[in-house]
């Protein structure tokens, strides 16, 4: 095991991080911008340093500086937690170079996991169903109307690179395909530096669900079961559970099935997610691979019983998989809410100083957070500033435990998004288990918009 772990994140997910390093007994060595030198994750560090200025392209994604900071600190591995460079081929090669073990895939299978195009032919060679679609890059627009014209209508455009929404619009005619095609191409070129385009055919009524994997280096993979994410906006999850409570049985075996298929047919090795779309009659279709810890790990964490980071660095250290499939037990139901520093009407950002935080506390509740009172919320970086989980022995104990705390959650000097948890959460299509991707446009935006008037 690693004596010396530096960790390429931020807020939460780096806080979370530590907490099982410390745990297996691991020094940790911290990153952090300017803007975050007073942050309660730089304080839980063994060792911090400041990586650059605020701008998350001049510290967090500073690649060459952080892996500096790793050798001069003699950390032997780096965890890039998830998002900023978790799913970066170029910096995973960059550790491995340096002789620094990257907690993930190799660099390889994260560049072809990295575009949605070239994840769609491995997916169909593996064998797994992948939505209607073209293969290759569409060059412009009318490519795009010509493909379309054999697929048929309506459409989902989307950014072979892309991640949360951008460059992806949802088309239902061919004056909207042309409308649309440029726009999000440039759009996509300006996030990820791609702008390659591809339209799959769009599947109504979809719900969003995804397999997590785990995978040592000797060619061993366990599916520990699955997450239903559906409930989003903006294509970003909100609310996150486990098991699903849409998927019957013999769905769920199949999808299991194929995320393992997936894993194996690609060589992945370390946690990974296969996710899906899923329509109403229980077909599912690859929608991507995450080759990265999920934002929403800990739900899964509360169904097994297992620590994923814990995991992930016996992995990259070189240790088999200490338990198999038959061990994994489903054990309850887990739900999960991402709490965000955001204005819930206008859904701005709301960054600020935390006045004062007073966070639920009982039997089944877990806060993966990292902000306390005092705590400034900068305008830099995700306005995520913790998550919320709960535990109970069925969905509808977890469902009424979710309620309970959320109206027992305070924050005091930021605008949150703790109004519109509690209003999907007691929503009774949620309650029901009817969660597809339209949900926040279907159920809370109507709500909202009365609200208004």
């Amino acid at each position: 095991m690693f004596s010396k772990v530096l960790i390429a994140n931020r807020g939460e997910i780096a806080l979370r991080i530590m907490k099982t390093c410390k745990k297996l007994g691991i020094k940790t060595v911290a990153i952090y911008s300017e803007a975050d030198a007073g942050a309660v994750f730089v304080r839980h560090a063994d060792e911090s340093y400041c990586v650059g200025k605020p701008p998350v392209h001049q510290s967090y994604l500073n690649a060459d500086e952080i892996i500096a900071i790793a050798i001069s600190t003699k950390a032997e591995a780096v965890h890039p937690g998830y998002g900023l460079l978790s799913e970066n081929a170029s910096f995973a090669k960059k550790c491995k170079d340096a002789g620094l073990v990257f907690i993930g895939p190799n660099p390889e299978i994260i560049a072809s996991m990295g575009s949605k195009i070239e994840a769609r032919k491995m997916m169909q060679a593996a064998g797994v169903p992948v939505i209607e679609g073209v293969d290759l890059p569409l060059e412009n627009e009318e490519e795009a109307v010509t493909a379309a014209a054999k697929i048929g209508y309506p459409l989902m455009l989307k950014a072979s690179a892309g991640g949360g929404g951008i460059g992806m619009q949802l088309v239902h005619s061919e004056e909207e395909l042309r409308k649309a095609f440029s726009g999000n191409k440039k759009r996509a070129q300006s996030f990820f530096g791609d702008g390659a385009m591809f339209i799959e055919k769009y599947i109504e009524e979809p719900h969003h669900i995804e397999v997590q994997i785990i995978a040592d280096q000797y060619g061993h993979v366990i599916p520990l079961w699955e997450r239903e994410c559906s409930v989003q906006r903006r294509h970003q999850k909100v609310v996150e559970e486990a098991p699903s409570p849409f998927i019957n049985e013999e769905t769920r075996e199949k999808m299991l099935e194929a995320a393992v298929k997936a894993a194996k047919h690609i060589g992945y090795s370390n946690a990974g997610t296969i996710e899906f779309l899923v329509d109403k009659k229980q077909n599912f279709y690859f929608l991507e691979m995450n080759t990265r810890l999920q934002v929403e790990h800990g739900v899964t964490e509360e169904i097994t019983g297992l620590d994923l980071v814990e995991e992930q660095l016996k992995i990259a250290s070189g240790k088999r998989l200490s338990f198999s499939r038959q061990d994994v037990e489903r054990n309850g139901h887990a739900i999960e809410v991402r709490i965000y520093a955001e204005d819930p009407v206008r859904f701005f950002p709301s960054p600020g100083t935390i006045k004062d935080i007073e966070l639920p506390q009982g039997e089944g509740i877990r806060h993966d957070i990292a902000v306390e009172a005092g705590s400034e919320v900068t305008p830099f970086y995700d306005p995520m500033i913790g998550k919320l989980i709960v535990w109970g022995e069925t969905r509808k104990e977890a469902c009424n435990k979710m309620n309970v705390a959320l109206n027992k959650y305070k924050i005091e000097g930021i605008k949150t998004n703790l109004s519109m948890l509690k209003d999907i959460i007691s929503h009774d299509q949620f309650i029901a288990g009817m969660t597809t991707t339209d949900f926040v446009n279907k159920h809370y935006l109507p709500k909202l918009k009365q609200r208004k008037e």
